[in-house]
């Protein structure tokens, strides 16, 4: 069963169209990278789904059911802007907010203690928010994000404000997460975090969906046949096979270069024909990133 289905929603403000009918299908027990550039939709898509705004068009289903307002206490939101209350104290604040979710006092006193532990903020636990550091802010609302264990959790940029350090430690949360059975839904800017995190992934801009599909799928669609030879020896491009796009000297003898397959000639038949050639040493297909994709994408480009 999918966690959540989108199907032709549309948002439109007076002058401006936010979302332009965007249907999007997200897999249960999945990391779902939600990217697009500023003001792209993806942010309303977002709080449309959080039941903030209502969408003009479309309908929405979360786990097989038509979404509705008994859905709130299953989704887990993080938000780009972070709602903590500055003049509450850390423990008072988690509490509360697990209380909102439906938590009786009690487990929510359990939960919340044993998450500080965790994160090793539990000396923390009686200061004001308005105390905390900005990373140590993002560490309370994040817990207070998933302490309720929501079936979905959608995250708009969770790595702001946090060091490398305690990024890689919330990396490893929100795998444990996934493991455990949740739906994220991970909106962000930093691409080498879709690549190390998602399982799928759409890219909407300008209030429409122009891409979805699994990570592995959307980089096999964007392959380009660009090979990475280290070699010894020098060779010139060849007509009809390939063309050298770049050639370096590493040392002495040995280049580093990068060659495209004209099209028709597979991988085996390229090498065939460098070793005839040239000494090889390294053989290497250049797999666009995801940061390449989008990029091209943002820009206009086709990847033709």
């Amino acid at each position: 069963m999918e966690a959540l289905i989108t199907e032709h929603v549309s948002k439109r403000y007076t002058n401006h169209v936010a979302l332009d009918d965007v249907s999007i299908t997200i897999p249960a027990k999945s990391i779902y990278g939600l990217l697009g550039p500023n003001g792209a939709g993806k942010t309303t898509l977002i709080r449309i789904i959080n039941q903030i705004i209502n969408a003009d068009e479309g309908n929405i289903t979360s786990f097989g059911e038509r979404l509705n307002p008994s859905h709130v206490g299953t989704i887990g939101y993080l938000p780009e802007e972070r709602g903590l209350y500055k003049k509450m104290k850390v423990g008072e604040q988690l509490i509360y907010f697990a209380q909102l979710k439906g938590l009786s006092r009690k487990d929510a006193v359990e939960r919340s203690k044993a998450w500080v532990v965790k994160f090793d903020i539990k000396e923390w636990w009686n200061k004001k928010v308005e105390d905390l550091s900005k990373g140590m802010a993002q560490k309370v609302q994040f817990i207070s994000t998933v302490m309720h264990e929501p079936k979905l959790i959608i995250l708009d940029e969770p790595f702001s404000g946090f060091d490398p350090v305690n990024a890689q430690l919330i990396t490893r949360e929100i795998k444990e997460l996934r493991e455990k059975g949740c739906t994220i839904i991970f909106s962000t800017h930093r691409m080498e975090t879709v690549e190390d995190l998602c399982d799928n992934i759409a890219l909407i801009n300008r209030s429409k969906k122009i891409l979805e599909g699994t990570k592995k799928q959307v980089k096999e669609n964007f392959r380009t046949n660009t090979f990475i030879v280290e070699h010894k020896g020098k060779f010139v491009e060849t007509a009809g096979t390939f063309s050298l796009t770049e050639q370096e000297i590493l040392d002495d003898s040995f280049y580093r270069s990068i060659i495209t397959a004209t099209a028709g000639v597979g991988p085996n038949q390229l090498i065939r024909h460098l070793t005839e050639r040239t000494e090889v040493h390294s053989f290497i297909e250049k797999i666009p990133t995801m940061s390449e994709i989008f990029i091209t994408l943002v820009n206009g480009k086709s990847h033709e």
